[in-house]
């Protein structure tokens, strides 16, 4: 049933929202903040309706450690759809999703994305992938800020695939902090059943990391923002470990 609604209610608003893309593209003309602002605030909304639908619990942890004055790189693991909603609802700022490039063959969906900075990656193709990673260095110079999940996939083992390099240099170029980001459980709505079920998921926003402070082996950005995910997990998994289910 919850799947039903899930779906019913997706397909509804990406039929139903459709206008809205357009006037707020043409209020773009005039203020790109605006477009953006508009846009995010009506995501938003459709998401906290899909998450009430899924009966998701969500515990979100660590949103004081997000940087209120800069926009930064989200860096997080990537376990479900879900992922996206849970981020955009709590990390408290304007916000881009870097997402697979076969997302912008669905309309309407694709057309929101946009809307509020969303781009999209072709990792085969490395011009367009440079493309890519230039407009995120635009968009967070623009003062927004832009979120990655470096491991490049759906992941729903507990060991991390290694980040890939080449996201960070969004925040190099940028010169922007990176905030990593531990979800846990969200493939519990829906992935490990193969349909949509309530579960208690776990997000959690570590502390910024700053590229001008680190030094030695730390200057390995992928490696490093990968440990610091990886220490966020195995807190939230303790912490998990004492839920009453």
């Amino acid at each position: 049933m919850r799947s039903i609604l899930v779906a019913g209610f997706f397909t509804l608003f990406l039929i139903v929202s459709a206008p809205l893309i357009f006037i707020f593209r043409f209020v773009g003309l005039f203020s790109k903040k605006a477009k953006v602002v508009c846009s995010q605030k009506t995501v938003n909304i459709a998401f906290r309706i899909i998450l009430f639908l899924t009966g998701c619990k969500r515990i979100t942890l660590g949103q004081e450690n997000i940087p209120k004055d800069v926009p930064v790189l989200f860096t997080g693991n990537h376990k479900s759809y879900a992922d996206i909603p849970l981020a955009y609802l709590t990390c408290c700022k304007y916000v881009g999703f870097i997402a697979k490039k076969e997302i912008k063959k669905v309309p309407s969906l694709s057309w929101w994305m946009t809307n509020i900075n969303c781009l999209f990656i072709d990792r085969s193709d490395v011009r367009q992938s440079l493309t890519m990673i230039k407009k995120a260095i635009e968009n967070i110079k623009e003062g927004y800020s832009m979120f990655i999940m470096p491991e490049g996939t759906r992941n729903h083992s507990d060991s991390l695939i290694p980040f890939k390099e080449g996201s960070f240099k969004i925040a190099e170029k940028a010169g922007c902090p990176i905030v990593p980001v531990a979800i846990t459980n969200s493939d519990g709505l829906y992935e490990v059943h193969h349909r949509i079920r309530r579960a208690i998921v776990m997000i959690h926003y570590g502390e910024p990391i700053y590229l001008d402070k680190l030094e030695g082996e730390k200057r390995q950005i992928a490696p490093y923002v990968q440990k610091k995910v990886e220490e966020l997990l195995e807190a939230d998994r303790k912490v998990f470990e004492q839920l009453d289910f």
